[in-house]
C-alpha cells in the first residue's frame, strides 16, 4: 500500500470524527442562529467539551472494531452497536448520550430477534442519515475492491446499513457514498468521482440501480443548489446532498467541514459525512494539526484504524 493511500484511508476516519466534533456544539440549532463555527467549542445539547464527538464516531468505531475482529458479520456489528447503546462502549465519555430514534428501535429489535438482517426498518419513512454517518470503515477496509470488484464493495456498503437503516434510500446512499470514497482514497480527482458519467458509477448502476432520490444527488443536485435549498437535515438524501455541496466547492479540508457544520440543524452528522469525503480527498495530512491534536480520545480512533487499515 502506498503512503498516499494510507494517508487518505486514515484521513477518511479521522475526518469523520473531526467533522462530528466540530458540529456537536451547534447540533439542532437553525442556520444563522449561532456564531459561525471556526474551531472546536464546548456546549451543545449534550454539553460536550471541545473536541468531543457523538454517536456518529462511536458507531464508526464499533463498525471498525467488528470488521477487524470478526470479519464481515452483521450480527457482530449489531451486537457492538447494542453494547454501545447499553453500556457506553465506544463512547467518548463512557456513556451513550445520543442515539437516533431509528437506530434505537432497530437495536432493540435486534436484541429480541438476534437477526441483524431483519432488525432495521425498511420503510421510506425511516430514511435517516444514521448509516452514512458511520460508513467510513467499509471503504477504508475494502478499498482493494476498487475498481475491479465494485459489486463486492457495494454489497458490503449496502449490508452495513441494514441492521439499523434498511430503507431503499439509505441502502442506495451507502452504495453510492462508498464508491465515491473508494475512488477518493485511491487518489482520483474530486471532479472525476463526482461526475455523473463516471465509469465506475455507471458500473454500480448496472448492478444496483440507484433509487431516484439518490440518483438525483449523484447526477449533481448538490452543484445546482445553495442554502437555503441545501439543508443540514437528518434525512439521508438531504444529508448526503449537503455534505457533497460543502465538499465539492471547498479549497481545503477546513473549508469543507466548516461549510457543512455551519448549515446547522443535524450539524454533527453533516460534518461527519462531509469529513469522510474531505478526509479521503485531502488525507490525514490535509486535516489541520490543531484539530487532530484537539480531538478527544484519539487513542480510540487509532485503535479503530489499526483494525481496518492494511
Amino acid at each position: 500500500m502506498s503512503e498516499s493511500v494510507l494517508d487518505r484511508q486514515r484521513g477518511c476516519l479521522i475526518g469523520l470524527a473531526v467533522g462530528d466534533a466540530l458540529g456537536a456544539a451547534v447540533e439542532f440549532k437553525p442556520p444563522g442562529s449561532f456564531a459561525p463555527v471556526t474551531d472546536y467549542r464546548d456546549g451543545g445539547p449534550h454539553r460536550l467539551a471541545p473536541g468531543e464527538w457523538t454517536d456518529d464516531t462511536s458507531m464508526a468505531l464499533a463498525l471498525a472494531d467488528s470488521i477487524g475482529k470478526a470479519g464481515w458479520n452483521l450480527n457482530d456489528q449489531a451486537r457492538r452497536y447494542l453494547s454501545w447503546m447499553k453500556t457506553g462502549q465506544y463512547s467518548v465519555n463512557g456513556t451513550c448520550f445520543d442515539v437516533g430514534i431509528a437506530t434505537r428501535s432497530a437495536l432493540l429489535r435486534f436484541e429480541d430477534w438476534q437477526d441483524a438482517m431483519s432488525s432495521g426498518d425498511d420503510s421510506p419513512r425511516s430514511s435517516g442519515n444514521g448509516s452514512i454517518m458511520r460508513l467510513a470503515p467499509v471503504p477504508i477496509r475494502y478499498a482493494s475492491c476498487f475498481p475491479d470488484r465494485i459489486y463486492e464493495l457495494a454489497t458490503h456498503a449496502e449490508q452495513s446499513s441494514i441492521p439499523t437503516h434498511a430503507s431503499a434510500m439509505c441502502v442506495s446512499a451507502c452504495r453510492y457514498m462508498a464508491l465515491v470514497l473508494a475512488g477518493l482514497i485511491h487518489g482520483l480527482d474530486r471532479e472525476v468521482v463526482l461526475d455523473a458519467k463516471w465509469a465506475p458509477l455507471e458500473q454500480l448502476r448496472s448492478h444496483f440501480p440507484l433509487v431516484p432520490e439518490i440518483a438525483e444527488v449523484a447526477d449533481g443536485s448538490f452543484r445546482r443548489k445553495k442554502p437555503p435549498e441545501i439543508v443540514g437535515s437528518g434525512f439521508v438524501v438531504k444529508s448526503l446532498e449537503a455534505s457533497l455541496w460543502a465538499f465539492h466547492q471547498a479549497d481545503t479540508f477546513r473549508d469543507a467541514v466548516l461549510a457543512a457544520v455551519n448549515l446547522g440543524d443535524d450539524s454533527d452528522t453533516t460534518g461527519a459525512v462531509c469529513g469522510q469525503f474531505a478526509g479521503a480527498f485531502w488525507g490525514e495530512s490535509g486535516i489541520p494539526e490543531a484539530w487532530q491534536s484537539g480531538l478527544a480520545r484519539r487513542d480510540m480512533i487509532e485503535n479503530a484504524l489499526a483494525s481496518i487499515v492494511g
